[in-house]
């Protein structure tokens, strides 16, 4: 958030040793495993009996991370680094499935869905990382894009549902953007800029609202729920700005701006206007009667809310929310007074 030159390279090295040594992140690097991997899945963001997840994933944790300002130099980030890229290359190794080993053993027409599901998620991973330029994210990044691009000229980006027997499920031709993508393009700004009109038609769909009626995904017999999917603007909110999920509403607000696409949300406009509104004068997010931290409901935002641990007093429960508007503001291209 400083400029450059503000702050000492002591006080930066300070700064980075106090996240590598803070108990929630130690915590959360010990359970690293050898491999690269988190809790024995790529995705996971929450346990689940059902799926068999058992703990938070592999991209998540590593996003929260980035977000934190881990030392890209770290053990965490080189061990996943490699796993990760494997990910993104031909290897056919069963393994790199992870979650979806079983589903695709049993179904194998199911497998390259699979793949490049996960190969998404980790091109967004590691574009956020740092790797804007590295040819391997760049060449799955294209492939992610021309895919999403073509769902967006297509009929099926008006309707994108279907029937299965009385279920309602995703086209099994649509591509929409998910979460995963929507962030990968939001970390390529040189991708943005050679797919301009791609970057332009992301952000007007992206501010469309987005349809009530649930939905999954088949893959072969397997039902699939779409957490990722975007089908237009995710966030929920009242006629005065109040949004229902505050962390994910910031989450987006902060992708939508890196694509110079808030104004075509006008939800999105709605409730960053309120949320600027409840900073006081000193750019501190101070909303009346703040009892607690505002808690996400979807979980999408677990890399980057909350970053800091859980804090007691008024001003702590303000922290994550202001850093993130400063942030979203700076993005945009306002004046930010750092002190």
């Amino acid at each position: 958030m400083a400029p450059e030159g503000t702050s000492s390279p002591e006080l930066l090295q300070q700064a980075g040793q106090t996240v590598v040594t803070a108990k929630s992140v130690m915590i959360m690097v010990k359970k690293q495993k050898e491999n690269g991997a988190w809790a024995g899945n790529l995705l996971g963001l929450a346990p689940s009996a059902a799926t068999g997840i058992k703990d938070i994933g592999t991209v998540p944790q590593y996003r929260r991370l980035v977000q934190l300002g881990y030392p890209r130099d770290g053990r965490p980030f080189k061990l996943a680094d490699r796993l990760l890229f494997r990910i993104l290359s031909r290897d056919e190794d069963p393994g790199l499935l992870f979650e979806y080993q079983k589903a695709a053993k049993a179904q194998p027409a199911t497998a390259e869905w699979f793949r490049d599901h996960l190969r998404e998620a980790a091109t967004c991973a590691l574009a956020e990382a740092g790797y804007m330029e590295d040819p391997r994210i760049r060449g799955s990044a294209h492939k992610i894009a021309t895919a999403i691009s073509t769902f967006l000229r297509s009929p099926l980006a008006e309707k994108p549902m279907t029937k299965a027997g009385k279920a309602t499920v995703l086209h099994p031709e649509a591509h929409p953007p998910t979460w995963y993508s929507l962030a990968m393009v939001a970390a390529l700004p040189n991708l943005q800029r050679e797919r301009a009109g791609f970057t332009e038609r992301l952000g007007q769909y992206l501010g469309m609202p987005a349809p009530k009626k649930s939905f999954s995904i088949m893959v072969g017999k397997k039902a699939i729920k779409p957490d990722s999917v975007l089908l237009g603007c995710p966030i929920s909110a009242d006629a005065k700005g109040h949004a229902t999920d505050v962390p994910l509403a910031l989450h987006f607000i902060e992708l939508l701006a890196r694509l110079r696409a808030v104004s075509s949300s006008p939800t999105a406009t709605k409730v960053l206007t309120r949320l600027f509104a409840e900073c006081d004068e000193h750019g501190i997010w101070h909303p009346h009667n703040l009892r607690i931290s505002p808690k996400a409901t979807h979980r999408m935002s677990y890399h980057c809310h909350p970053l800091q641990d859980e804090a007691k007093s008024v001003e702590g429960r303000a922290v994550d929310v202001t850093f993130r508007l400063a942030l979203i503001a700076k993005v945009m291209g306002m004046e930010v007074e750092v002190v």
